[in-house]
């Protein structure tokens, strides 16, 4: 079933911990392609499996059961072009370049 990245994105921003959030499609082990997210935290939240876990039912509460990040990856920032628009192509490259390093 397709995903929008922008409905993943939207109910991960309208959870309170979150600042900004950016989502990419990941193939899982099975070879299908499923919603990882890339997020900033707001100040005083810490990245814990709970809060994790919060945010992956918030989505599914939000957004719809399948549409929830299977990975998330907490971050200081995101890439940004001068415009002010999310890099999503900078994070795939990291992305693959991560799980070629395992």
């Amino acid at each position: 079933m397709w995903v929008s990245p922008f409905d993943v994105e939207a109910a991960l921003t309208s959870h309170e911990a979150v600042l900004e959030a950016a989502v990419i499609g990941k193939q899982d082990a099975d070879g299908l392609v499923k919603p990882k997210a890339f997020i900033v935290l707001k100040n005083g939240y810490i990245a814990d499996d709970s809060l994790l876990e919060k945010l992956k039912v918030h989505v599914k509460e939000h957004a719809g059961a399948w549409k929830y990040p299977r990975w998330i990856d907490v971050r200081a920032d995101l890439p940004h072009t001068a415009t002010g628009k999310i890099q999503r192509f900078k994070l795939r490259d990291e992305d693959l370049q991560a799980t070629r390093a395992d």
